[in-house]
């Protein structure tokens, strides 16, 4: 007997976290086909596009400098990534309310992975996403006027945006208890920093006591980033110097500081 339990410990396989990382992954990415959430992220950054360029064009192009579309592109990635982050928190909280979360615990398997293999299924989302949303606005008319690397620069940041938004809604999936409310729980705030924003008009249409928070918060900060980054045909935009992008990136470091703490705290609270 004792010969037939060294065989099976023998015949066990190797734990790969790397090898546990890519099967959770493959489980969120592969079914997108045929659930057909890969064509939904197409279809919300063309709607998006839509939404916000057709009715807003004659109301604020003129308070704008240059080309509406130029003004509005960050807008419309933004709310593409935000899309994308509201998915990744639905698919989080789904884990979560069904007991994936307890069984992969309770196996061998790294504690991180499966938070791992959903911001990987995350950024798969936001490149979809943002590759989308360059699409769409390349035919309303926005370009990149700083040369190729700030299409790099431009995608890189919009990413970067993205998962850290993905990983913030990830957090707000796994301690939820009602997926479909996960979305309105994150419907919310976006809704109210996308509207009080420079994204869809300056910041002087605002009422005075309005603007040191519209120019100063997050979302307003990250288009600011990507205006400058693509600037415009007639050179108005800011440079991409840092103090334009310090703020924006201070935002960004200080979410991700702060939904990671509040991460570890779970991770280590759920067994």
């Amino acid at each position: 007997m004792g010969g037939d339990v060294t065989a099976a410990a023998v015949a066990r396989p190797n734990r790969s976290a790397l090898k546990q990382w890519w099967v959770l992954t493959t489980r969120v990415i592969a079914p997108t086909f045929r659930t057909g959430e890969f064509f939904v992220a197409i279809a919300m950054s063309v709607a998006f596009t839509v939404s916000l360029y057709v009715p807003l064009k004659q109301i604020m192009g003129h308070v704008v400098h240059g080309s509406y579309a130029q003004w509005i592109m960050p807008s419309i990635c933004m709310q593409a990534i935000y899309f994308a982050a509201m998915s990744g928190a639905l698919r989080s909280a789904t884990d979560s309310v069904d007991g994936i979360n307890r069984r992969l615990a309770s196996m061998p398997v790294p504690l991180a992975a499966p938070m791992a293999a959903r911001m990987s299924a995350n950024f798969y989302r936001c490149s979809i996403a943002i590759a989308t949303a360059i699409v769409c606005g390349h035919v309303i008319g926005f370009r990149f006027y700083r040369g190729p690397m700030s299409i790099v620069a431009f995608c890189a940041v919009v990413l970067l945006i993205g998962m850290a938004l993905a990983l913030a809604g990830d957090l707000v999936g796994r301690v939820s208890t009602n997926p479909e409310a996960t979305t309105h729980i994150l419907l919310l705030p976006q809704l109210m920093f996308a509207m009080l924003s420079v994204g869809l008009q300056p910041v002087g249409q605002f009422p005075a006591w309005l603007q040191p928070v519209v120019r100063n918060q997050p979302h307003s900060q990250f288009v600011s980033i990507l205006r400058a980054i693509a600037g415009n045909a007639e050179g108005t935009t800011a440079t991409p110097s840092l103090s334009v992008i310090g703020p924006g990136l201070l935002w960004l470091v200080g979410i991700v500081v702060v939904t990671g703490l509040l991460y570890a705290r779970v991770l280590r609270r759920r067994p």
